[in-house]
């Protein structure tokens, strides 16, 4: 704590984060799980990237989207993390204002771009599917990169609006954060003033993040599962949707976490539950994603196999 000069009053200068349990035998077996999901999550997004860049009959609108949303995922969980990991084993498990307040703009920076930046992926199927013939003519390659940053410029600029309005709350009091890391919400509560017209503000900002990107998503399937119907054979109905379920996967484990912790009525705040429940949408869609992406996905298995065989040649070569 320090005192703010001419006042007789203390504010916080650095947060505790509660984190899961304070047993260390569970904080032992917690940092083995997400040692894992984090290592997985890191090497199978990082292997997408690879693949993707080495293999040039990848270099498609569609994978050149896929490309960036790993970027996202590995930064993502990158944000929170290394960090918990290090407080499961660490006897102190403080954060300064000033990294909380990094952390959290990061965080909700990479969130909301991953948020509007599933509407570009789902334009992208939509375009495939209902005008498969102008496909690369009107996902030329300069839409694509203007697409791709301004989904990051509306995610940053919406970050920058929640981590001031929630940051310059006055914290003059508790600063136990019964969270892992420093989510809005769970910072917002420990504010030492009424947060209902900030609250207010976030949830405009979550109609913004959220529910629109939601509601054009939406949209455009309802586009194309019209396209889907209008196709005579079993087959090409078949192929076309399964182009979708990978998508439609990942949002909804997105999405759903997402809108149950930056919609719902604050009365219902459950500091437990919310942990539970963050988990989805910060650790384990990113974990999903390489899953969902290369299991369901002929080209990255191709493409896979491909860079292995060209590693196997390169080694025997230099072994003999």
């Amino acid at each position: 704590m320090w005192m703010l000069p001419g006042q007789n009053q203390s504010w916080v200068s650095e947060f505790i984060l509660l984190g899961f349990s304070s047993d260390p035998t569970t904080n032992s077996i917690l940092f083995i799980v997400f040692l894992l999901i984090y290592l997985c999550s890191v090497l199978g997004n990082g292997l997408i990237i690879m693949l993707i860049c080495l293999d040039t009959q990848l270099h498609t609108p569609m994978y050149f989207f896929l490309c960036i949303l790993a970027l996202l995922d590995m930064c993502y969980v990158t944000t929170t993390m290394p960090q918990m990991l290090v407080h499961l084993l660490a006897h102190s498990q403080t954060i300064s204002f000033a990294g909380c307040w990094l952390q959290m703009f990061v965080f909700g920076a990479l969130g909301m771009t991953e948020c509007t930046f599933f509407v570009v992926m789902a334009y992208d199927r939509y375009v495939a599917i209902c005008y498969p013939l102008r496909y690369t003519v009107i996902l030329n390659w300069g839409l694509c990169i203007w697409l791709a940053a301004g989904t990051w410029i509306c995610g940053f600029f919406f970050s920058v609006l929640h981590t001031f309005f929630t940051m310059s709350l006055p914290y003059c009091g508790p600063n136990k954060v019964n969270h892992y890391f420093c989510e809005g919400p769970s910072v917002r509560s420990l504010a030492c003033m009424d947060i209902h017209l900030i609250e207010m503000i976030d949830l405009v900002l979550s109609v913004f993040v959220v529910v629109t990107p939601i509601s054009l998503i939406v949209a455009s399937y309802i586009c194309i599962a019209m396209a889907i119907l209008k196709i005579k054979s079993t087959q090409g109905r078949c192929k076309a949707f399964s182009t979708c379920a990978s998508h439609l996967t990942v949002v909804t484990f997105f999405y759903g976490p997402c809108t149950y912790i930056y919609m719902r009525p604050n009365s219902s705040y459950s500091p437990e539950r919310d942990k539970q429940i963050s988990l989805f949408y910060n650790a384990f869609t990113a974990l999903l994603n390489p899953v969902v992406y290369s299991l369901r996905n002929k080209d990255i298995k191709r493409a896979f196999l491909k860079v292995m065989g060209y590693f196997w040649t390169m080694g025997s070569f230099y072994s003999s």
